[in-house]
């Protein structure tokens, strides 16, 4: 397989987005802030916030520092808090066990809490440099079309698809910038559902493009909504907490939702979940704070 490394990374590096986590001089941690941050979040959310916390908390040791009630109130909009608090935690790990210095070997980094494969290899690639395969959505999409002429990847399977694109890497430094090239082109112009192939740098050797851009076979995946679920039950009982500097009473909660049963079994999962407390006199707060 092969992919115009040339052409792709000098469009990466003439067109690439100014994303604050690019700038020359990020460290390791502030790419694994930005990694945890930007999984199913979009970037503009993820901006501001990321920048907050690399001025609040530029190295592990101090986002360790701070309570988990602390960091979840800083996580603010961004969703699924679950990730602030094994943020927090590996952050914790880091300072205790390496010296406040995120590692750069792909099994240590799997190794924190709350880190997976995919974290850890992005961390090693775009924090240190490392040759390692990165594989996101967006690199699926373009591997996919690029070498296999099909306009779906189908169902994720990670020896495959690090295979894949493993074997596209170019040698030493470049690899970190091709792998963060590709991300990008999915993400901008061979995206899901409009591709911009005209604008595409290497449109000329895309296979799918050759064989006129068939139609995906597979069925569509349906797109899941947000109002009424327990996402935003979740994250509307959370919000009463993150507002109020001392735990609040349970009617303060039972106002936000009118269905009881809902709102009862998602302040259920967030205790189960460790991102709320109650309090020895019933009430509720962020954890830490009770």
């Amino acid at each position: 397989m092969s992919v115009a490394t040339d052409r792709l990374v000098a469009w990466f590096d003439e067109q690439a987005r100014e994303l604050p986590w690019r700038a020359p001089g990020t460290s390791a941690w502030g790419v694994l802030v930005s990694e945890v941050m930007l999984q199913q979040t979009p970037v503009a959310r993820v901006a501001p916030i990321w920048t907050e916390w690399m001025d609040r908390w530029p190295r592990p040791s101090a986002l360790a520092a701070e309570s988990p009630g602390t960091v979840l109130r800083a996580w603010g909009k961004l969703g699924y808090p679950r990730r602030a608090l094994r943020l927090h935690a590996a952050a914790a790990s880091i300072a205790g066990e390496h010296g406040d210095v995120v590692p750069s070997d792909v099994d240590d980094l799997v190794a924190l809490p709350g880190i997976g494969s995919y974290t850890a290899r992005a961390v090693a690639a775009f924090g240190y440099g490392r040759r390692v395969p990165v594989v996101d959505t967006n690199v699926r999409r373009v591997v996919t079309r690029a070498v296999r002429g099909v306009a779906d990847a189908g169902a994720p399977s990670t020896a495959r698809d690090l295979s894949d694109v493993a074997d596209l890497l170019p040698g030493g430094a470049e690899a970190a910038r091709f792998s963060a090239a590709l991300m990008e082109l999915g993400a901008v112009l061979c995206t899901a559902r409009s591709p911009r192939c005209g604008e595409c740098p290497i449109s000329d050797g895309c296979s799918w493009l050759r064989a006129g851009r068939p139609a995906n076979s597979s069925p569509s995946r349906p797109v899941q909504g947000f109002a009424g679920t327990d996402r935003q039950v979740r994250g509307l009982l959370l919000d009463v907490l993150r507002h109020r500097p001392a735990p609040v009473p349970r009617p303060r909660l039972d106002a936000v939702w009118a269905d009881s049963g809902q709102r009862d079994r998602c302040l259920d999962s967030l205790l189960a979940d460790g991102l709320v407390e109650q309090t020895a006199d019933g009430r509720f707060a962020l954890p830490g704070e009770g």
